[in-house]
């Protein structure tokens, strides 16, 4: 209950903006004095994700901020 890690794997997927919106507001009060594991295929539900490790093929393609990966990763750039 008080886990000091938290995977999520598509949270946010298949949802309505409202509920959308509520999950997000429920993970952000969640991720206080925790970290967040976040599997998404929706780059903007983790905009503010303190870093970000991008798969390819089963590979780590590239790691780090959005604004690290927007100015050195083409995959980033083209999602």
């Amino acid at each position: 209950m008080d886990a000091p890690i938290v995977v999520l794997d598509e949270a946010t997927s298949a949802l309505d903006p409202e509920n959308e919106e509520a999950i997000q507001r429920a993970v952000s009060a969640l991720s206080v004095g925790r970290s967040l594991v976040v599997i998404v295929h929706d780059l903007p539900s983790i905009v503010a994700a303190d870093r970000i490790v991008l798969l390819d093929g089963g590979r780590i393609e590239a790691s780090g901020s959005r604004e690290t990966l927007l100015a050195s990763s083409p995959i980033h750039q083209r999602l």
